[in-house]
């Protein structure tokens, strides 16, 4: 339940929360027409809300990744994945470009200047320019979510797990 303090933001402006949920649905539309499937997207989503720490968006992302496929050992070393060689270099292209463009708590967002710069063109050697786009759109999106649930102080969604 919100507080006074933090209104569910979905709930107190619907329409601009509506209108983020259908930047959303072309994100993930577009997205497949360059070929970056659903797995590759949960990945991304996944890894942005675990740097930003938003525990609704895990308790939604976990379950949605498993079910387009994403293997239990890749979400296991999901956080660790520039240490392992289970990613592709797509999957690998497109974290190095969600990691980019996220904020950790209390860090520095490297949306600018080099790190950017450099981002992008480690990822440009495995992503095409409408791939590149797409993947820079999926981290946009769920970092907005992220921050949506973050303000909101929303719960993680239950309704995915059973006990």
């Amino acid at each position: 339940m919100p507080s006074a303090d933090r209104p569910y933001l979905d709930k107190s402006q619907p329409g601009t929360y509506k209108a983020i949920v259908e930047v959303s649905k072309e994100v993930r539309k577009a997205s497949e027409a360059v070929g970056i499937d659903r797995a590759l997207s949960e990945l991304v989503n996944v890894r942005v809300s675990q740097i930003n720490g938003c525990t609704a968006c895990l308790s939604v992302h976990f379950p949605a990744a498993r079910r387009a496929g994403v293997s239990q050992l890749k979400l296991d070393l999901l956080s660790a994945w520039r240490d392992s060689d289970v990613f592709t270099e797509r999957e690998r292209a497109c974290l190095t470009i969600a990691e980019a463009l996220t904020r950790p708590a209390g860090g520095e967002l490297t949306l600018s200047g080099p790190a950017l710069d450099s981002a992008i063109a480690e990822a440009a050697q495995v992503l095409n320019e409408d791939e590149l786009a797409a993947a820079q759109w999926a981290a946009i999106a769920i970092n907005a979510f992220n921050r949506i649930s973050i303000a909101s102080a929303h719960p993680p969604y239950t309704a995915n797990y059973k006990e």
